[in-house]
Order: C-alpha cells, then sequence, then structure tokens
C-alpha cells in the first residue's frame, strides 16, 4: 500500500490528533517515572511486600506499566502521524490483543483488589491461614492475568479471518476483530460480561466498603481511626472514579448501540469515549502512590535531601 494514501485528509481530524498525541506523551512521561520511583521504594523497602494490601497494588501497577510501555507507544505514534504503521493484517491483530488483554487484566485486578480490601479491612483473620490466602487471594489474582490472555488469543489471534475488514487510517486499527465485526454474540459477552461487569463490581464493592467503615465508625466497632477511615475512603473514591470516568462512556455507548441503533453515537465513541480508557494508565500510578503513604514520605526525604546537598555552599 502506497505510503500517500494514508496521508491527513480534510474529513480527518488533523488538529485533535495532534491534542491527542501532546496529551499522551505529556502524561505517559510522569507516570512511567512514578512507576518506576514505587517499584524502586518496593526493591528497597522489601519488607512491605509481606501486606497483601502491597503485593496486589504491585500487581496493579506492573500491569498498568506494561500498558504503559509497551501499548501506549503505538496509539501515541498513531496520533503522530495519522495512520498505522505498518499497515498490515499481523500488526493489527497483535495490537489489539495487546491492548484488550492488558485492559481486561487492569479491570478484572481491581475487581479482586476491591473485593479483597474489603476481606482485608473487616475479614482479616481469612487470609492468617496458607491455604486461605492462596484460595482466596493468590488464585484470584493469578485467574486475572491467565483469564485475559487466554480469551483473546481465542477469539482475536486464533479466530479464523481473512484480516481484510481493518482500518489503517483509524486509531487501534478501527477496533475491527472479526469477532466484533461478524460474531454478535462474541461482542455483546465481551463488552458486557468483560467490560461491563468489572465496572460495576468495582462500583459495588467500593460503595459497599465505604458504607461499612462508615457504619463501624457510628457503631465504635471498628479499630482503625478516623483519619485512616477517611483516607481509606479519599482513596476508594479516587480509583472509583478513575475507572468509571474511563470505562462508563464507552459502555453506555455501547449499550446504545447494542440496543438503539449500531451508528448510535459511533463518531463520538470512536473519536473520544474510547481514549478515555487511557486514563486508567496515564494516572493509576499517582493514584497508587497515593494509596501508599510509605513510599510518599521516602520520596519526600529524598527529594528534600538531594535539594539540601545541591543548596549547601562549601568554602573555596
Amino acid at each position: 500500500m502506497n505510503r500517500t494514501e494514508f496521508k491527513f485528509n480534510e474529513n480527518k481530524p488533523r488538529i485533535l490528533y495532534q491534542i491527542k498525541f501532546i496529551l499522551l506523551i505529556t502524561f505517559q512521561i510522569p507516570s512511567i517515572i512514578i512507576s518506576l520511583l514505587i517499584f524502586v521504594f518496593f526493591w528497597i523497602h522489601r519488607t512491605y511486600l509481606r501486606s497483601l494490601h502491597c503485593q496486589s497494588l504491585l500487581f496493579l501497577l506492573s500491569v498498568n506499566f506494561l500498558l504503559l510501555t509497551i501499548n501506549l507507544p503505538m496509539p501515541i505514534h498513531f496520533y503522530k502521524f495519522g495512520y498505522v504503521s505498518p499497515a498490515t493484517a499481523s500488526f493489527c491483530t497483535w495490537w489489539t490483543f495487546i491492548e484488550y488483554s492488558l485492559n481486561l487484566t487492569s479491570e478484572l485486578l481491581m475487581v479482586v483488589i476491591s473485593i479483597q480490601r474489603h476481606i482485608l479491612v473487616f475479614h482479616g483473620h481469612t487470609c492468617n491461614n496458607c491455604r486461605k490466602r492462596f484460595l482466596f487471594y493468590y488464585i484470584p489474582l493469578s485467574l486475572c492475568l491467565i483469564y485475559p490472555i487466554i480469551l483473546y488469543l481465542i477469539v482475536i489471534v486464533f479466530y479464523p479471518c481473512d484480516g481484510q475488514q481493518w482500518n489503517y487510517q483509524s486509531n487501534l486499527c478501527g477496533y475491527a476483530n472479526c469477532y466484533l465485526v461478524y460474531n454478535k454474540i462474541l461482542a455483546g459477552f465481551d463488552w458486557g460480561v468483560n467490560n461491563g461487569l468489572p465496572i460495576v463490581i468495582i462500583l459495588l464493592c467500593n460503595i459497599t466498603i465505604v458504607l461499612c467503615v462508615k457504619k463501624r465508625r457510628h457503631l465504635r466497632q471498628s479499630n482503625l481511626s478516623r483519619r485512616q477511615q477517611r483516607r481509606m475512603i479519599l482513596q476508594l473514591f479516587y480509583v472509583s472514579c478513575l475507572y468509571l470516568i474511563a470505562w462508563l462512556p464507552s459502555l453506555i455507548i455501547g449499550l446504545g448501540q447494542q440496543t438503539i441503533s449500531s451508528d448510535f453515537l459511533a463518531d463520538f465513541q470512536t473519536n473520544y469515549a474510547l481514549d478515555l480508557i487511557y486514563m486508567i494508565c496515564l494516572f493509576l500510578s499517582w493514584i497508587c502512590l497515593g494509596l501508599l503513604p510509605e513510599c510518599t514520605k521516602w520520596l519526600k526525604k529524598k527529594l528534600t535531601f538531594q535539594l539540601r546537598s545541591f543548596n549547601i555552599i562549601r568554602p573555596t
């Protein structure tokens, strides 16, 4: 295919692409730096990894780091040039496989973490036993990693298709996977069960734990201080808002496309709603930093030490 076929034309939102390129790369770099600093913190202070809560956050942050470093450069490249390169069916297949599997892994990990956080806060004795810890903690986290890979290997990589449906002048090759284009049952399952249901569970879990914290504080049955309760509520609020803002617009439009018309808000879905999902990988590291006050204190201490060292006036 001739390279000139991929040049911007009057119908393509060139300015919008440039804005998206600037925003993505502007927020990507700080997020990668914050992620690396958190990894360094855990490497130096390995005792914190004895906490199950810290382990789950490290799992989530690791998947998010893969999204930042492996997947995000591809949409950044697209928005810079306005076309998919290389423009091949195999590249689109593996690009969609990487993005779909990592996004679903992130969603499922957040679901499991939300449920496990409720267990750890109010039923912490459940994970004291090694067998129960393995059953209720490590197995669910492992399934969050295994299930998306197997699922999308089947429906994306090994799905029988000629590869002629891809759109090389649209981000993620037009989201034109064969199972989405030609199989409404698989498309509905992927949209409803894999993407929609996790968001609903995340919302319900976070609402439930907030209500439980407030109830136990009112009944004075909790060992948590008022400051810890307030911080927990704010943390859950930020995490919930991030996932809701990123996923709800796309899911609501998808529901309209399933029930009203396949063209329901199609342009808004392609140009705006689907790109909101990138907010998760761009801002999740900042939220994880907020969930780790020890890491924040360590970073402040290091930064203060460096500033003092820089400002020392040595005699001549």
